[in-house]
């Protein structure tokens, strides 16, 4: 749970949790189910911040409450917006832990919101500049899902009438952003639960897409748990590349996680598994890897992304020619995959696919050094 000034804060809680809540602020139990369902739709479907907007509610037990906890969202301390319209929010959830959400207009029926699982991330992927940052922690549920509640925030994006929850500006969630979900499975489960959940912020468990870079022993588990649309961060067709450009495969080859897609709780040619390939110059886009990639996926209900690869300071590859990346997608597209190739957004504030190491970890530490320098210098 979020804690603002040592005040838990309701927005994130479980259904259980707010449970526990009302029952520590006195409310009868014969009252408890009524209760929360009424601080459910307060919290979750009309995103309220304050006790007093919950008409409902006897004032008593207003006042008991805010006594007790706040409606309060993590600290929002940055927010870019791309000139593509993409949005980049920078989360504080404690002193120098920060993680990073992105809105992305025009993606899914309205628009996708790429959230964080962890701060920071242990799996090195040489291409991500987001691996460089080490892992602090996993995000706790509710850290989580505040990600969409500051969003819809920014966005204007809570409901305005009690029916008025279709036309809205965030359809998809993609655990794209910061961190490896299935290292934090039991958090991410537990928020999709409350994402999902019909009367809050509903927003439906296929339009939740988990991208994991090959945790095999977890994958099973994310599909009987939590239904979640798959995506596998592929980017090699060989044990020898994929090594270098995403380690984890040294632990998990490519033979055990192909095998692991393909039995995927509810894979179908109507929930199809995502590849996602970040195509790197020289290095994976030639012509035979677009056909070994074809073999691979044999039998596998799939759909390739291709991901131009998203420059940062001193990355170690550069991006495929835009006809070599063309001439890639035709040889999938002909073998009968949809392959399309995803348009890099945000990249004007750093907010694109694997940018994610947020340049407010370079300026704390330009910060600090400008100080150090300062306290040297006599004025």
């Amino acid at each position: 749970m979020t804690e603002v000034n040592a005040i838990i804060s309701l927005a994130g809680m479980s259904r259980t949790q707010l449970r526990d809540a009302m029952l520590d602020a006195g409310v009868p139990t014969r009252q408890v189910r009524m209760r929360v369902a009424q601080l459910w739709r307060w919290v979750y479907y009309s995103g309220v911040t304050d006790f007093e907007q919950m008409t409902d509610i006897a004032k008593p037990l207003r006042a008991a409450l805010a006594g007790r906890h706040t409606l309060a969202r993590p600290e929002l301390t940055e927010r870019q917006v791309s000139k593509d319209g993409t949005r980049k929010y920078l989360i504080r959830l404690g002193p120098g832990i920060e993680v990073e959400a992105v809105y992305i207009p025009g993606v899914g029926r309205s628009g996708a919101l790429c959230i964080s699982s962890q701060v920071g991330c242990t799996l090195n992927c040489t291409f991500c500049h987001t691996g460089t940052q080490a892992l602090v922690r996993n995000l706790t549920a509710a850290e989580i899902v505040t990600q969409i509640m500051i969003a819809r925030d920014d966005l204007g994006d809570w409901p305005k009438a009690a029916k008025d929850n279709q036309s809205r500006a965030i359809t998809n969630i993609v655990f794209m952003g910061m961190g490896e979900p299935l290292y934090n499975l039991d958090n991410v489960a537990e928020a999709m639960s409350i994402l999902s959940d019909g009367e809050g912020i509903a927003i439906s468990r296929r339009r939740i897409t988990v991208s994991t870079s090959g945790v095999v022993p977890q994958m099973h588990d994310l599909g009987t748990r939590t239904q979640a649309m798959l995506a596998i961060s592929l980017h090699a067709v060989n044990d020898e590349l994929r090594n270098e450009l995403v380690p984890i495969n040294k632990a998990y080859p490519l033979k055990a996680l192909l095998a692991a897609c393909r039995e995927y709780p509810g894979a179908s040619n109507a929930r199809r598994i995502t590849f996602e390939y970040v195509m790197l110059k020289g290095v994976n886009d030639s012509e035979a890897e677009a056909r070994e990639l074809v073999r691979l996926l044999s039998g596998i209900p799939a759909k390739i992304n291709l991901i131009p690869f998203n420059p940062w300071p001193d990355a170690p590859y550069e991006c495929s020619d835009w006809g070599r990346i063309e001439a890639f997608a035709q040889i999938v597209n002909k073998a009968g995959y949809a392959s399309p190739i995803r348009t890099p957004r945000g990249r004007d504030i750093d907010a694109a696919c694997g940018q994610l190491r947020s340049t407010s970890v370079k300026k704390r530490a330009s910060d600090k050094l400008k100080e150090r320098l300062a306290a040297q210098i006599p004025s």
